[in-house]
């Protein structure tokens, strides 16, 4: 009976043993927590690079491409030769003068703007009151209409010379053939009342 009951006894033994065995070790809480952090802060990180808010090699080439996409200044620079006299006007002067211009209008106009201006204590600009309300290019023909103020209004020597000042000034634009010179738009015998003005002025 003793004998029964040994065997019974360590086959119970042998269930219990191999019970404990089979079962799997559980992860520790921790474990767990930590994972759990780590993976979540691993996707908030890729969320953040695939938007492209993080990740420079995403980012928009906007301000660099607008940089690249501002048009040239396609203005041009040249050197021409304006007139004046001396301040007994006596004879005319030459001086080179620098314009600025981006059309064959702007050019002219920038040329008739140096004669207001001599830039020199020594000489006198014989255009400087006038108004230039106009200038207009076509078939060869410039065409300038001004206004003329009383203070702008020469002596006979004075007139003379403004006129072959602005012919010198204007006909070194070899495609300009002549000047027909206006006043407040209509043409005028005289500019100043001295000497007689042609409809054109030609070249000589």
């Amino acid at each position: 009976m003793s004998k029964k009951y040994l065997v019974s006894g360590m086959l119970i033994l042998l269930l219990v043993l191999s019970a404990g065995c089979g079962q799997k070790p559980q992860a520790s809480p921790g474990n767990s927590q930590n994972n759990a952090t780590d993976n979540a802060t691993e996707n908030s990180t890729n969320s953040t690079t695939n938007n492209g808010v993080s990740d420079p090699t995403t980012a928009s080439p906007g301000n660099s491409q607008e940089n690249q996409d501002k048009p040239a200044d396609n203005s041009t620079t040249k050197t021409i030769d304006s007139y004046y006299t001396d301040d007994q006007m006596l004879e005319l002067k030459k001086v080179s003068k620098d314009i600025s211009y981006s059309s064959d209008t702007e050019k002219y106009e920038a040329a008739l703007k140096t004669l207001q201006n001599s830039s020199s204590t020594e000489l006198f600009a014989l255009w400087e009151k006038v108004v230039f309300k106009s200038v207009k290019f076509e078939n060869g023909e410039l065409t300038v209409d001004i206004t003329l103020p009383d203070e702008a209004r020469l002596g006979a020597g004075g007139e003379s010379l403004a006129l072959d000042s602005l012919k010198q000034t204007l006909f070194q634009f070899s495609e300009v053939k002549s000047i027909e010179l206006l006043v407040d738009g209509a043409q005028v015998e005289s500019l100043m009342g001295h000497e007689e003005l042609e409809h054109p002025m030609t070249r000589n």
